[in-house]
């Protein structure tokens, strides 16, 4: 099963146990589910959850109505952040800045971040099951799915959990850089964003190598 590789399936209905259940009955209990959020904004640091669900085949019980975190309302995201983090057998969240994404790279920044979230994890994961994304400078064994966080439910949980700590960034963006916009739109290029770009220029925490940022920066330049 483990795989460098992204492994595409057919999409069921909704996430399941079946990948856990699958590593559970090979003896591998410690299994982290990771997923990142604000990989496409312009701003705001990019974010990666990890969560160990226990090793319960009856789980999916108690899951039911988790869904990849893009396909739920913001109020079903928050009440289940808070249900997740008391399931979890332990859970974290790790985030790379907009800096460390101009200077790295977006899918370098969110291993980065993904890595971190793992390092939270207490106990360590015998098993990564991963959104598509591979880790390298990471020894654990690694099954990386296409769309995983439509289709098994500790990715779709790590979703949630990505999800809901970066939009609480966000709105603290909000607060402390007004008039962009951040806590409606989580640094995605909205028009709003980008006429608030036009209007008021980068704020710090914009990504300066993303296109539109580093578009409007050389016209800038290009007009001194």
């Amino acid at each position: 099963m483990p795989s460098n590789k992204p492994i595409n399936y057919s999409l069921p209905s909704a996430p399941d146990l079946s990948f856990e259940i699958t590593l559970w009955g090979q003896g591998t209990h410690a299994i982290a589910g990771i997923d990142e959020a604000g990989r496409g904004a312009l701003a705001g640091p990019v974010a990666a959850a990890a969560i160990i669900l226990p090793a319960d085949p009856h789980l999916s019980q108690a899951l039911t109505g988790v869904q990849d975190s893009k396909q739920m309302t913001p109020l079903a995201r928050a009440r289940w952040s808070i249900r997740l983090k008391e399931i979890a057998q332990s859970w974290g969240v790790g985030f790379a800045s907009s800096d460390e994404i101009d200077e790295i790279g977006i899918v370098p920044a969110t291993c980065l971040a993904a890595r971190r979230a793992v390092e939270q994890l207490n106990p360590q994961p015998e098993h990564l099951l991963i959104d598509y994304l591979s880790l390298t400078g990471i020894s654990i064994p690694q099954t990386s799915l296409v769309k995983g966080d439509a289709r098994c439910y500790s990715i779709a949980t790590a979703s949630i959990l990505a999800k809901t700590s970066r939009d609480q960034l966000c709105q603290e963006m909000d607060n402390q850089y007004p008039g962009y916009g951040f806590s409606q739109h989580k640094g995605y290029g909205t028009s709003a964003h980008l006429a608030a770009l036009s209007h008021l220029g980068p704020a710090p925490v914009h990504r300066r190598s993303f296109a539109p940022i580093a578009g409007y920066l050389e016209r800038v330049r290009g007009e001194t």
